[in-house]
């Protein structure tokens, strides 16, 4: 039966010492690593993307603090459930003094009233929950369950860590693969580790499979290079170097900025014929569409990201000529940066100007010691009134200048006009 269970299950990390990535959470000296170390972990929220290791680190928590862990799917689970283990846990901690750990998978799956059933034992302290998700729980999950949880954001692993967990695989003796004649080859396991995407269950799971499927050679070995590779997790390797992608990646970036449409048509299709996923193209387009063309042209984001869905929907060679199309409409729009230059402004205040102030006109509740200023509503001014926004220290800033580009150049900033 254990022969049975997934390479990726088999070889899940049981310490913290064998973890891997995520060094910006549980690296030396990080929060949730002196938590873990210190037995003072509370109630929290992973996510991220798939094989990052949130369910592992959850496992990890409750195996160290030396406490019972439960687990729970929120896609198959609901309230009844909820209330049966923080029944136990309730019970055990009376009884023994062990603290239960409630992990939720796919947390974000649950309503409001699946949520609110943990709400009090999370309060109490009758057990620490776990949540675990792909999604961003602060839009995804109801705001008292977030409000009451550390949220950890996970990252995907790095290529030279998901490499190490390979190795680790391919020799382990008691969980892993190091009973076999195998043999993998160096570039078989780049490429396991790219493919995957910083996943590092599906590169163990890619892994497995090409072991299975690969007969013996003549000397009773298993031999993994890189067309098995390529095979077992279906994505074809890139036919230029790591260097050449970056080069050429950020050539066809610089090409759109430059308005040079044959040069970003040229790089894509060499980036797309070379193994690349047309949809890393398409999310940069979309990026580009906001940072180098922005006010000039708005029309480019709306094209650029049709594109993308059309190559998320339709696929190759499909999506290309919708690809194409925005590549082409980028690079002859107008130019405009403006977009960016608004948002580092504006971001520079927001952390280093720490004013809330807020004009108490805008304020949902308005204190009653505050200005005696009523709020203008636009609408009963024609559409705009001129009234103060911005908190009192930076109420005359500016970070949105329009430039003299494209549609952008008819633009006025209402700011500057008098009140209509």
């Amino acid at each position: 039966m254990e022969s049975r269970v997934p390479l990726a299950e088999r070889m899940r990390p049981q310490f913290l010492s064998e973890f891997v990535g995520q060094q910006h959470i549980i690296g030396k000296n990080m929060l949730l690593r002196r938590a873990i170390e210190m037995g003072e972990v509370g109630s929290c929220i992973f996510y991220g993307p798939p094989g990052t290791g949130k369910t592992t680190l959850a496992n990890i928590i409750a195996n160290n603090m030396n406490g019972i862990f439960r687990k729970l799917n929120a896609v198959s689970s609901g309230v009844s459930d909820a209330k049966e283990i923080i029944a136990e846990a309730k019970k055990n901690k009376i009884q023994f003094g062990k603290q239960t750990y409630l992990l939720l998978d796919e947390c974000h799956r649950w309503n409001k009233s699946q949520s609110d059933s943990v709400l009090s034992a999370i309060e109490d302290g009758s057990i620490v929950f776990i949540g675990s998700t792909t999604e961003n729980p602060f839009t995804s999950m109801t705001r008292a369950i977030v409000s009451r949880c550390r949220i950890f954001e996970f990252k995907p692993i790095q290529d030279s860590d998901v490499i190490e967990c390979l190795k680790r695989a391919i020799t382990d003796k008691n969980k892993g693969l190091g009973n076999l004649n195998l043999i993998v080859k160096e570039d078989a396991l780049k490429h396991f580790a790219w493919a995957s995407s910083g996943d590092v269950r599906m590169a163990l799971n890619s892994l497995e499979l090409a072991v299975k499927t690969t007969e013996k050679n003549s000397n009773g070995e298993i031999v993994i290079d890189l067309q098995v590779a390529e095979q077992s997790i279906q994505k074809k390797a890139l036919s230029i170097d790591e260097t050449q992608y970056y080069d050429i990646l950020s050539s066809f970036c610089k090409s759109i900025r430059g308005s040079d449409t044959d040069a970003a048509l040229y790089y894509s299709q060499r980036l797309i014929l070379a193994g690349c996923d047309p949809m890393l193209i398409a999310r940069r387009l979309v990026a580009h569409a906001s940072e180098d063309i922005g006010m000039a042209d708005s029309n480019a984001l709306l094209l650029a990201t049709s594109a993308m869905y059309a190559v998320e929907k339709m696929g190759v060679p499909e999506g290309l000529i919708p690809l194409s199309h925005a590549i082409i409409y980028a690079c002859e729009a107008e130019k405009s940066n403006s977009v960016v230059h608004a948002l580092n402004l504006a971001k520079y205040d927001a952390e280093n100007v720490m004013d809330d102030n807020i004009p108490n006109h805008l304020k949902n509740h308005p204190s009653i010691n505050g200005p005696k200023v009523s709020y203008k509503y636009p609408h009963d001014y024609g559409g705009y009134v001129k009234q103060q926004y911005l908190p009192d220290k930076l109420k005359d800033k500016i970070y949105y200048v329009p430039s003299k580009n494209g549609k952008e150049k008819n633009l006025t900033r209402k700011k500057f006009k008098e009140d209509i």
